[in-house]
């Protein structure tokens, strides 16, 4: 009966997430997820602190070798203070913050079957898109991010 109760007060429900946003996830904050969906725990402090001095010597060495990245006031906050993707920022932008995709395509059928309801507001805008863990798809035109879309099915909330 105790059981039944503490059920009662606590139920969990799940729920699908399907955005459309022109901030994507920060670095991070994705690679701590990737982290404990690899490892089942939190990282430490000592991996904190590797994965943020790593970060910040991949994010100097980009801006140095990319003066136009870093002439944008826009993303380059994001970039270097925020760690966190945005429309605007260039590919390699991306791939230093989240790593490299786990697919990419520029066929407009398997874009428009990631970007699901969001595709009307996204095609011709598109020429390539990169896919990440946790449901994240980026859309590139000419090797800049133009539009952001995540879809997660299954995201358990305690309600």
């Amino acid at each position: 009966m105790l059981a039944a109760v503490l059920l009662a007060g606590c139920s969990i429900a799940t729920q699908t997430v399907d955005q459309r946003t022109s901030q994507g996830p920060t670095a991070d904050l994705f690679w701590t997820t990737q982290l404990i969906t690899a490892n089942g725990r939190q990282p430490t402090f000592e991996e904190k602190r590797h994965f943020n001095d790593d970060l910040e010597a991949r994010i100097s060495k980009y801006l140095r070798e990319h003066e136009e990245a870093a002439s944008n006031p826009l993303t380059v906050q994001a970039f270097r203070n925020l760690h966190q993707v945005t429309a605007g920022m260039e590919k390699g932008q991306v791939e230093v913050l989240l790593g490299p995709p786990f697919t990419t395509s520029d066929d407009a059928q398997q874009m428009a079957n990631w970007a699901r309801r969001h595709w009307p507001a996204i095609r011709g805008r598109a020429d390539e898109a990169w896919g990440y863990p946790h449901g994240w798809i980026f859309y590139f035109d000419k090797g800049k991010l133009v539009d952001i879309t995540q879809y997660l099915e299954g995201v358990f909330l305690q309600q």
